[in-house]
């Protein structure tokens, strides 16, 4: 079995108001020696030496996030890139499949029903000399 302690109570003692005076003019002597301390040219450089770092040390956050933002956005647009050359070389290949000579002519020959004309139905017009035509 193990060994058990038993503590004696303990007194609380009640606050008085001597004690709370003595408190309060204990905190109000700190404070004073505080703001006295902030007043000296050493404290105050120290101090504006560390809002200005505290400062740029939230500038260098903020300017890594928009890094980040700046960065995802820059992906984004190149991924839309590429899928926009992907579609740009698949539209030239279907062009040049459309507009193929052979194909033209059988679309011709098919839906408007036209042929190549033989020699018999070719007919050359003179061309007209500039001074016949005054």
């Amino acid at each position: 079995m193990g060994a058990v302690a038993i503590e004696q109570p303990t007194k609380t003692t009640r606050l008085s108001k001597q004690r709370v005076r003595d408190g309060v003019a204990t905190a109000v002597r700190l404070s004073r020696q505080v703001f006295d301390t902030t007043r000296e040219s050493r404290v105050v450089v120290t101090l504006a030496l560390v809002a200005v770092l505290t400062l740029s040390a939230i500038g260098v956050v903020v300017s890594a996030h928009e890094n980040r933002e700046l960065f995802n956005t820059l992906s984004g647009l190149q991924q839309q890139r590429d899928a926009y050359q992907r579609e740009w070389s698949q539209l030239l290949l279907e062009q040049s499949a459309l507009s193929a000579h052979g194909r033209v002519e059988h679309l011709a020959a098919e839906r408007f029903n036209m042929v190549v004309p033989g020699r018999q139905d070719i007919v050359l017009v003179p061309l007209m000399s500039p001074v016949a035509a005054k």
